[in-house]
């Protein structure tokens, strides 16, 4: 690294290749806080600004982005001087040069940034720091603030960023110090800087414009936050002008209505005070969406006129209402601490996509859009003004569906689309869903806890209607292949099989009939048992599973279609059957009976409560689906402490009898 003192000696020569080279070098060192520090003891600093006020070409490019850094280390406030400021004000109205631009710029948005100088330093320009820094430079160039937000469409991306920065810095040095801030606001969003950066935000070169592009939004939000906290006072003349506009703008035909603003959905006649929670931000929004809209909303409060008072729009209440709505699902309120740790998390394309909502710089069109939404919802709704919250809540949530969880690169009229076309039917729905998940997220924990519970006292009670079944007893067609019944007379005689669980659930009774046979038969009719203590497995077909392995503790199943005449349940056992020889083989199975389940609800009854017996688990969806159901209706239950006597507090008084005759009853 060259020393400080042979940089300076450089940056003074009389060639300009030496002073390039010099200032070059300069770039990489002086970011350096100790060296900057020597580099200004030993005089360099005045070597450096003659360069930025005088040189040419790359020298000057060199010189501009070595004095930026110095101010950025917060060094050499002191010889920031007007010459200075005007020198960097004509570069960037001026010159075009992109690499000099840069430099300027930087130049120009560390002198705005730095609002105060540092204490202990004297200064040649003090108290001018900030915004009125440049305002004398600015007065010589009127031309200046139009180019800088030219500068923000450059190819360049550098060139961009540096001109973004520049204009964040103006805004806030403004909205944090000067009375006229909304005027310089209106004139950098007539120039188009609101569209510029939307577009910016919804292309591809994220990446290096992320930081003065979040910036920007969180500028639009304190922005927002500024004209909401600036209260409605009808003894300021612009603010009485705004809201005789709306009054205006309604056409009314009755000079001396005594609802002059009830007939336009204030509360009272006196309206000021619907303004506390919006502030003049509510108050711009309706003058807005008014001279945008004159014709629609002419039709909106002329309609309204002929209806009831309950039947009628509430159209200021509903804007005022939209604009809140716009402030809380954009976050407004965040504090620029939260905003500061979103820019330092920006290190993958996912975080892009959550930190910038480009949505936010077309408040207008979206609280319009809402506006009207909120109309046809009304409209379609039949609502009355007692109905004006439920109504509102599905705004809101119409608003979370198209604005909240839009993607970054969402277009404005694909939003205003939906917000014309999404029918309310859906919004319910969605509201339940929504409703749902909030609850759920909070109790999670003991939501989980107590389904849990119901869900071992839910497979209980349909352990027990599965044993049930099997304690009812069914019919089953056979096709008598398997034990002792192979024989071709019972293959003809015998075509039908009831089965039925003793009393006792010990035993598998049952026996074979005649197809025509139309009553039960008898418990101590079924001359077949089958100890239920013996059976090792049930193998079926009544649902897709991936298991496929026949051992003691499986119940095998394959992909087959339910159907009456394929689909089988196959009882095994480790003892074989009467009339079979056991080979010795202990682990082998034997089918011990083979049913054929009428219908799917047989099937999965009979399969379950034989799995329930032998200590398993169900595996049908029939089943599961019952256990669940009951599982949630008996936490609703709890969660809704209903009991018998909230609804029935006692018992019904029943009348007397007397005088009635034998055809009375009662329920």
């Amino acid at each position: 690294m060259d020393s400080v003192n042979e940089i300076i000696e450089r940056l003074g020569n009389s060639e300009d290749a030496v002073r390039k080279m010099a200032a070059f070098k300069l770039q990489s060192n002086i970011a350096d806080p100790s060296f900057a520090e020597m580099f200004i003891l030993q005089g360099g600093i005045i070597e450096l600004r003659e360069l930025a006020i005088n040189a040419n070409g790359n020298t000057l490019a060199y010189s501009l982005t070595s004095f930026s850094r110095l101010l950025e280390v917060d060094k050499g406030w002191e010889y920031v001087t007007p010459e200075l400021i005007s020198r960097m004000v004509d570069l960037i109205t001026g010159h075009p040069l992109i690499n000099i631009l840069r430099g300027a710029m930087a130049v120009l948005g560390a002198i705005v940034a730095h609002p105060q100088i540092s204490e202990g330093r004297g200064s040649m320009m003090t108290g001018l720091f900030g915004f009125q820094a440049l305002k004398p430079a600015i007065a010589e160039h009127p031309e200046f603030l139009e180019m800088l937000v030219e500068r923000v469409s450059s190819a360049d991306h550098a060139l961009c960023a540096n001109a973004l920065q520049l204009i964040n810095a103006l805004m806030r040095d403004s909205i944090a110090s000067d009375n006229e801030w909304q005027k310089f606001i209106k004139k950098l969003q007539d120039l188009g800087v609101i569209r510029t950066v939307y577009y910016l935000m919804q292309g591809s070169s994220l990446q290096d414009l992320a930081h003065p592009l979040l910036e920007f939004q969180a500028l639009m939000k304190m922005l927002i936050r500024k004209w909401r906290a600036v209260k409605l006072n009808l003894e300021r003349k612009d603010h009485r002008t705004a809201l005789k506009t709306i009054h205006i703008a309604s056409a009314s035909s009755i000079r001396s209505n005594p609802e002059k603003w009830r007939r336009l959905g204030f509360e009272t006649e006196s309206p000021a005070w619907e303004f506390e929670q919006a502030g003049f931000l509510g108050m711009m929004d309706m003058t807005e969406f008014v001279k945008d809209h004159e014709d629609e909303f002419q039709k909106i409060i002329h309609e309204q006129e002929a209806k009831s008072k309950e039947e009628r729009f509430p159209f200021a209440r509903a804007s005022l209402y939209v604009t809140s709505l716009l402030c809380e699902q954009f976050a407004v309120d965040n504090s620029e601490a939260d905003d500061a740790k979103t820019i330092m998390i920006l290190e993958s394309r996912a975080s892009f996509e959550k930190a910038f909502k480009p949505l936010l710089l077309q408040w207008s069109r979206l609280h319009t859009a809402a506006l009207f939404a909120f109309f046809r919802i009304w409209k379609e709704t039949s609502a009355l003004y007692s109905d004006f919250d439920k109504v509102s809540d599905l705004v809101r949530v119409l608003g979370y569906k198209t604005m909240v969880q839009a993607t970054r690169t969402k277009e404005i009229t694909e939003v205003e689309k939906e917000f014309a076309e999404y029918d309310y039917q859906r919004l319910r729905v969605i509201q339940m869903e929504l409703l749902e998940q909030a609850y759920g997220n909070a109790w999670r924990p003991q939501l989980t806890s107590v389904y849990e519970e119901t869900a071992k006292e839910a497979q209980e009670f349909i352990k027990e209607q599965r044993i049930r079944c099997l304690l009812q007893g069914s019919w089953f067609t056979t096709d008598r292949t398997d034990g002792s019944h192979n024989k071709s007379k019972d293959k003809l005689a015998y075509i039908s099989l009831f089965a039925r669980l003793s009393t006792d659930r010990r035993y598998l009774c049952y026996g074979y009939y005649n197809a025509d046979m139309d009553i039960e038969p008898r418990m101590e009719d079924l001359v077949h048992k089958i100890p239920v203590s013996s059976v090792s497995s049930v193998v079926s077909n009544v649902m897709p599973s991936v298991r496929d392995n026949r051992d003691s503790s499986a119940t095998v199943t394959t992909a087959t279609p339910f159907n009456s005449t394929t689909t089988k349940l196959t009882i095994y056992g480790r003892q074989p059957p009467s009339g079979i020889q056991q080979n010795g083989d202990t682990n082998k199975e034997y089918p011990l009976i083979v049913l054929h389940p009428s219908n799917h609800t047989i099937a999965s009854e009979w399969l379950d409560g034989l799995l329930f017996l032998m200590g398993k688990k169900p595996i049908t969806s029939e089943t599961s689906n019952l256990i669940n159901t009951v599982a949630k209706c008996s936490m609703k239950v709890r969660l809704l402490s209903v009991r018998y006597t909230d609804i029935y507090p006692g018992p019904p008084d029943i009348p007397s009898r007397n005088g009635v005759d034998d055809d009375f009853f009662y329920s």
